[in-house]
Parts: C-alpha cells; structure tokens; sequence
C-alpha cells in the first residue's frame, strides 16, 4: 500500500466528485500497467493505493514519484512531503502523517513573517510542500526546490491559488466567471489543491474577487 501525501476533507457531494476524481488520477497513472488496484482514505483524510499484480512495484513507484508518498518513520537529511496544516509566528506545521514544525527561520522564503510569508507566495491550507526532515543537529526546513518552485511562482504573471476544488471544478469556475481567457491553464498542486495561472495582462487580485463568489474555498493571490 502508498499513502500519498494529498488528503481528501471536503464532504457531501463534493466529496463524491473528489473521490471520482481521484479514482480517474490513479487510473490515468497505473490503469496500463498489469495491477489491480484499490483507493481508500485514512482516518486522517491522506489517500491510500493498495496495488497486487505483475506490475506493482513499477505502480507504486509512480504513485510516490507523482504524489509523494507519507511513511511511518522520517529519516534525518531525507526530502518528504507534507501537506500545510497551520502557521504562527514561530513557523509553520506540516502534517506528514505527523506534526513537522519547520521553524521561521528554515523556510528560507526571503524577510517576513510565516503569516506575511504564506500570503506572499499564495500559501492555501492543505497545499502538499517538499520539506527536508530534521535530526539532532538540525531543524526541519523546507527543501530546496520547494523553496525554487515557490519563487518562480513570484516570477510569473501571477496566480490564484484555492484549495476544496478539484482541477476540472477550479476550470468550470473560471468558465462560469467569465474568465477562460485570463488564464493559461490551472495547475493541479494536490488532489484539492489548485493553481489558476495568469495571463501577462490578467490581475490576479481581480480574478479572486471575481470566481470567489462561486467556489467556497479558501483563495490567495501569487502577485509577480
């Protein structure tokens, strides 16, 4: 079994479209391969891949390689991935099966604090982070290409960034908005977590206040 480090919160309706939504993600990336498989969520919301067959080691290779993958134990130096749970002034908590606190200090995102910090870069709640777990000598920080991913996201047209929407949900929104010119695609970031990126003459803060009446979700901006 793969645990992938993506969660499923959302309920109700939206919560059948999700899980269907995630059965077609899982199927685009093992469903050629000679496995059978099962999609499942844990009691804390993380998605879990049960794979049999020929071809499962290949299979949950995949999955891990796409997703990221939650495991028991975090080895001191490895890179894992953990979804974004709360901030204070003190950091930011990852949850990667478990509480990850990576410091102020370790998030190496340029001056501020994690709450100017996670509205700079468009930081929504459950977005899936790289984060490098820490050991006796040295606290959990956040990778180095998460760290390249985030600023290059300040470096581009803009973006607006919503979690509880799955990727074909976030594209009806900007359609029903009116809007599916202002935007060159929508980036999926994690099984609820979206990325609506920006044409060189769209205003991000514009979009948000324009498809937020649709979607009820949290919204931020990536101003370039």
């Amino acid at each position: 079994m793969v645990v992938l480090a993506t969660k499923l919160y959302v309920s109700g309706e939206a919560e059948r479209r999700s899980r269907d939504a995630l059965a077609s993600l899982v199927d685009n990336a093992i469903g050629d391969l000679d496995v059978e498989y099962d999609v499942g969520v844990r009691h804390d919301g993380f998605v879990s891949v049960t794979v049999d067959g020929e071809d499962a080691v290949v299979a949950r290779n995949l999955l891990r390689e796409e997703w990221g993958e939650i495991t028991p134990e975090l080895d001191a130096g490895e890179t894992y991935v953990g979804t974004l749970e709360s901030w204070d002034d003190d950091g930011v908590v990852l949850d990667a099966g478990q509480d990850v606190r990576v410091p102020a200090d370790e998030l190496g995102l340029g001056p501020g604090t994690p709450e100017q910090i996670v509205e700079r870069f468009g930081l929504v709640q459950h977005l899936p982070l790289r984060f490098v777990a820490g050991g006796e000598d040295a606290p959990p920080r956040l990778a180095d290409e998460e760290r390249d991913r985030l600023f290059d996201w300040t470096r581009g047209a803009g973006r607006v960034n919503v979690n509880s929407t799955t990727r074909g949900e976030a594209r009806a929104t900007v359609n029903r908005a009116g809007h599916a010119q202002d935007i060159v695609t929508v980036e999926r970031l994690g099984l609820l977590e979206q990325s609506i990126v920006c044409k060189e003459d769209t205003d991000p803060p514009g979009l948000l206040a324009s498809i937020g009446e649709y979607l009820p979700a949290e919204l931020r901006c990536v101003i370039p």
